[in-house]
């Protein structure tokens, strides 16, 4: 099995996104798709699953020319892509998103029995407990990730595509993930695989190509290669120790929050407490309930006891919008769903929280609503020609920045910045940059609570890091004494 890109280019309005791409992925072998957010992988992904066609040049699997029409025509070529961004449907079971398309029926009648039973089978291969009858949309991010990729796995593709796929998922998950890619490759299946997560790029691949500016830059066997010289092919630069070069304080202020004996439908009895200036770190497993205590700080959880004190006085929230009155931000975990309305333009998104404030009359004022999105631009350096470019056009780092810039505009005092797991499927250059942001905020006096399943990460950028198991703060570590062996051990005490 074999499946070759030549000469493919595609081009949008203002924008060559691929220029001559050319590489073969092996049967047997994973490949790893590397590149800036921005460098081409996504539109590559999609050519190939026949989401968009390409301007020029060819797709080949074992030698014959392919062309796709629709995602349907891939799939039954035997080429199955799993996105990152999830391709579910909410309000459906677990086992109907898993067979969509290929329900089972008994003269016309979809059996049941026998989806469940499938299903089943399919939930017991990757190790979840997990129901075939729960509603997708009530599951965490995490689990909805691997419903997502048993979906591509049980049709049994010969070419499968994993579009960073464990952004979501803690080591267990993974861990389960790696053997089932192990078993494909075993199988002689095509495997190509996508991710900004270098541990993983050099624990599973095989060979490795890296796209810039929607060009092919360099291949490499992985086992003949660094990580020094796979970012500096990216980046096109060399920029050595992330975490050692931080501009971040040594010093913090007063106490800014108190979180006193928290407890919500998932949170149970957690205490902490934030200084002016500091950055804290929640670490923990899948469903530890890291991201609960940050809802419940931003009024979105309702809180069933315990208090919340900010700069000394109890904080009373009944929703985001209070929070947001008393300067807390969140940039939630799954920006696309929770954090950006992605058909809205930039300038639209970075006001949505001060609309109330940028109004003349009954109408908004156009021109401060331009100067916000302006000023967020040039701060975080947003890659675009115009702020009235539509956000889900955006890469996945330069969206980030725009959640970063609707909190940061000038228009809001926040005291209080939440951060759900920032650099989730972001690229190593832009990483750099949203950590050394980070540490900027916290120069300001803002107090930070920084969210990562990335556990050099989470060590890297925090001060303080609380770790979390089943509701509950197991331990607190500072930076300068933390270990991935030490937290991954707070992480699985009952």
């Amino acid at each position: 099995m074999q499946l070759e890109f030549s000469g493919v280019s595609k081009a949008f309005p203002g924008v060559q996104a691929l220029s001559d791409i050319s590489f073969r992925a092996e049967g047997g072998r994973v490949l790893a798709l590397l590149g800036e957010n921005g460098a081409g992988k996504s539109t590559l992904l999609k050519i190939m699953s026949g989401d968009i066609r390409a301007d020029e040049g060819s797709v080949t699997l074992d030698g014959q020319v392919q062309s796709f029409s629709s995602p349907n025509d891939a799939i039954k070529a035997g080429i199955s892509v799993i996105y990152q961004e999830r391709q579910l449907i909410p309000a459906m079971s677990v086992m109907e998103n898993i067979f969509a398309g290929d329900l089972p029926r008994t003269a016309g009648v979809i059996n049941r029995q026998k989806l469940k039973r499938d299903a089943q089978e399919v939930i017991d291969k990757f190790g979840l407990n997990i129901s075939p009858s729960e509603p997708v949309g009530r599951l965490s991010v995490a689990y909805q990730q691997m419903v997502e990729i048993m979906k591509a796995y049980r049709r049994g593709s010969d070419v499968i595509a994993f579009d960073e796929p464990t952004a979501s998922l803690a080591e267990s998950e993974i861990s389960i993930l790696f053997k089932l890619i192990r078993e494909l490759r075993a199988e002689g299946k095509v495997i190509i695989y996508v991710s900004h997560r270098m541990a993983e790029i050099f624990q599973i691949t095989d060979d490795i190509v890296v796209l810039k500016d929607g060009r092919t830059v360099a291949s490499f066997p992985t086992a003949e290669t660094s990580e020094a010289t796979l970012i500096k092919a990216m980046v096109g630069r060399d920029i050595g120790d992330t975490y050692a070069k931080l501009d971040r304080n040594t010093e913090y202020g007063d106490t800014l929050l108190e979180v006193q004996n928290l407890v919500t439908k998932k949170v149970k009895d957690v205490s902490f407490t934030l200084r002016r200036g500091e950055i804290i770190g929640f670490s923990g497993l899948v469903g530890a309930g890291r991201t609960e205590v940050v809802r419940a700080i931003f009024g979105a959880d309702k809180i069933l006891s315990g208090e919340l004190i900010l700069e000394g006085k109890p904080l009373k929230l009944k929703a985001p919008a209070d929070a947001i009155a008393a300067g807390i931000a969140l940039c939630p975990e799954d920006r696309k769903e929770q954090g950006l309305v992605l058909f809205r333009s930039i300038k639209e998104n970075v006001s949505i929280p001060v609309l109330s404030r940028i109004r003349k009359l009954l109408f908004l004022d156009r021109k401060q609503e331009a100067a916000l999105a302006d000023n967020a631009r040039s701060k975080y350096k947003i890659s675009t020609p115009s702020t009235d470019k539509l956000v889900v056009e955006l890469s996945g780092g330069n969206q980030q920045k725009v959640i970063l810039g609707r909190w940061t505009s000038g228009k809001l005092d926040i005291k209080l910045l939440i951060l759900d797991e920032p650099t989730k499927g972001i690229d190593v250059g832009t990483k750099a940059e949203i950590y050394q942001m980070v540490c900027d905020f916290a120069k300001q006096g803002i107090g930070v609570i920084f969210i990562s399943s990335e556990l050099t990460e989470v060590i890297g950028v925090s001060d303080t890091i609380y770790v979390m198991h089943e509701g509950k703060i197991t331990g607190n570590v500072k930076r300068g004494e933390a270990t991935e062996e030490g937290i991954l051990a707070l992480a699985m005490q009952s």
